[in-house]
């Protein structure tokens, strides 16, 4: 049963902008639970590169540990990437989305959007794979935030500047 007092505020963009450490941040300040990003389970755990049939999987893995970390939040839940990540990734890499995927992101109760900017430096890690489309990337994060009429945030500067402006927002 999903706690209808409870905000979930998704932190969304493109890899290495500070998701997770915004979301941990956040989680923190407001002393509740965040939800971590399901890929990096599902990604460290497969044994092959991973294709698109797997978004969805990841998918259905992220709805469900939110449900589960939200079951134990107070006031407020964080998670640390959404659906529309997994939207945009899919239509930037394969050219579509799965249906599940799609309805899923209509359906998704978030009474907020964080967008990281990519004011932070790209750090390598073996699960990234665009340090040179961030921009890019960036812009198609904030055109599908405004045509899809989803309440959002832009935050840039540092970890203290981001967590200031979001706190600022939420109270």
């Amino acid at each position: 049963m999903r706690n209808k007092a409870l905000l979930r505020i998704a932190i969304t963009g493109p890899e290495s902008t500070g998701k997770t450490t915004l979301a941990q941040a956040l989680a923190d300040h407001f002393q509740t639970v965040w939800t971590p990003e399901y890929a990096r389970t599902y990604l460290d755990t497969l044994d092959r590169a991973y294709a698109f049939n797997d978004l969805e999987q990841i998918a259905r893995g992220q709805l469900k540990w939110e449900a589960e970390y939200g079951a134990k939040a107070r006031r407020f839940l964080f998670c640390d990437t959404d659906l529309l990540v997994l939207k945009v990734w899919s239509e930037y890499k394969y050219g579509r989305c799965a249906p599940f995927i799609l309805e899923a992101l209509r359906q998704q109760p978030y009474a907020l959007h964080i967008l990281c900017g990519t004011d932070v430096p790209w750090e390598y890690d073996p699960l990234r794979e665009n340090p040179g489309e961030r921009e890019e990337l960036y812009g198609i994060y904030l055109a599908e935030l405004q045509g899809m009429g989803l309440p959002y945030l832009e935050v840039q500067g540092s970890l203290e500047e981001r967590l200031a402006a979001v706190a600022d927002v939420i109270k």
